[in-house]
């Protein structure tokens, strides 16, 4: 009986072969070793800062190094007056940077998108300077600023200013002339992401506009603007990092002088660890920095709705 119940009893069904997870696994293994390239050289140098900010670090004086707790931001927060003018400095210069920057790119960025005779040529023109270096540009200006072969030479010579006048190192002049010499670069850089987002507005918008009887300035305002929102937000923000972060051009040109007038947060920073070789300290200005930015970034993207929709 036992054999006939063996013997009537039906074939299990074939087992189904597992799918290979190899195939789903493929993409994540090829860039496995980019995406570990890129941690250890991001991840490293960051925790690495704040490994320091809590130490006292500084190679010429090596009797001194050694755990610091907190004392590093005690310090900056309260016996340090040069970290607090820097910190207002940076923030005027990000504020006005910024704010002329995306006024003057989006004026250029409406030109240029009108249709006229030779208007590729002047695109072209228009966002040259963004593919000159920071170095360069600074080269370039330190030459214009000269007080014997540049702009105030040409100037004295048709009877405006005095002869050996030198906009770089007059505390009145300096902050003038490198926010000039910024600009130069720094508008192409709005003017394309502007242009660019600007060649996605639907023609009829304006047209339908056109027949309700709407102006220029009504269109500007109640059509472009609107478009331009997450534009304006996303470049704003990205190049308020950049000029807080701006060591390059105003080392090259002014070297945070004269009297410190234009010395920024990073460029203090960068004297601190590169000339005083104060690491630790320079570390923990560093952190401050990163958490300021941090804070604002999100404050900035909170309030100004950033990919909300347009009322």
């Amino acid at each position: 009986m036992a054999q006939a119940a063996a013997v009537a009893k039906p074939p299990a069904p074939p087992r189904r072969r597992r799918a290979s997870a190899t195939p789903r696994r493929l993409p994540y293994l090829l860039i496995a070793p980019a995406a570990l390239l890129m941690l250890g050289f991001i991840a490293y140098p960051v925790i690495s800062v704040f490994y320091y900010s809590l130490q006292n670090y500084n190679p010429t004086k090596p009797w001194r190094n050694g755990y610091a707790g907190f004392d590093n931001f005690v310090h900056a927060f309260t016996k340090d007056p040069v970290f607090w003018d820097t910190l207002v400095f940076s923030a005027k210069w990000v504020v006005v940077e910024v704010g002329l920057q995306l006024l003057f790119g989006l004026a250029l960025a409406l030109i240029v998108n009108q249709t006229f005779v030779g208007r590729g040529l002047g695109r072209a023109m228009v966002f040259s300077p963004w593919a000159v270096s920071g170095v360069l540009t600074s080269a370039i200006w330190v030459l214009l600023y000269n007080s014997q072969t540049g702009i105030t030479r040409y100037l004295a010579d048709m009877g405006i200013g005095s002869y050996g006048t030198s906009w770089l190192s007059d505390t009145s002049t300096v902050f003038p002339a490198a926010v000039v010499a910024d600009l130069w670069r720094g508008v192409p850089f709005f003017a394309i992401l502007i242009l660019a987002d600007l060649q996605s507005v639907s023609k009829d918008l304006y047209e339908a506009a056109e027949v309700d009887g709407a102006g220029r300035l009504q269109q500007f305002w109640h059509i472009t603007l609107p478009h331009l929102k997450d534009a304006i937000i996303l470049s704003t923000l990205l190049r308020a990092v950049w000029e807080f972060n701006n060591v390059d051009l105003l080392y090259t040109l002014t070297g945070g002088g004269p009297a410190g007038e234009t010395t920024t947060l990073p460029l203090y920073i960068a004297n601190t660890s590169v000339d005083a070789h104060n690491f630790g300290y320079a570390s923990a200005l560093t952190t401050v920095a990163f958490v300021i930015l941090l804070f604002c970034s999100m404050v900035y993207l909170r309030l100004s709705k950033f990919g909300g929709e347009n009322k």
